[in-house]
């Protein structure tokens, strides 16, 4: 049995640029992109914070330090410059794989900084 579990996450990353006539794709600080463990050109689903969109393109590096998030053709018109956006990878794992497996969770601020990284999410009080 296969199971998709969460690889990377970038979590409440800033949009910088919506681009409808860049060829499509998330351009993403490579920076961000290592620290993740997401590759160039991985598919990876986009959840819009600000607006509740979600959609699945694929990575594209953009220079190392510049922070940018840049969402691109069609995709652009779900977000805006100024949205937080979670970015997530998924992998298939087998289920003896899966049951060890640790994601890479990147926390950034409102400028694409990293505050923390982690691998595991706080186990959610009422």
């Amino acid at each position: 049995m296969q199971l998709t579990v969460l690889k990377a996450k970038l979590h409440r990353a800033c949009v910088t640029h919506a681009e409808v006539d860049y060829e499509g794709s998330c351009a993403i600080d490579g920076s961000l992109l290592d620290a993740a463990g997401i590759l160039d050109y991985e598919q990876i689903q986009v959840y819009n914070v600000s607006n509740g969109e979600r959609f699945t393109t694929y990575a594209i590096r953009a220079a190392t330090g510049s922070g940018i998030i840049s969402v691109n053709g069609a995709a652009a018109h779900r977000a805006m410059p100024g949205d937080r956006v979670i970015i997530c990878a998924y992998a298939h794992l087998n289920a003896a794989e899966a049951i060890n497996h640790k994601p890479r969770l990147v926390y950034l601020n409102e400028h694409n900084k990293i505050t923390r990284t982690a691998n595991a999410i706080p186990v959610q009080a009422a």
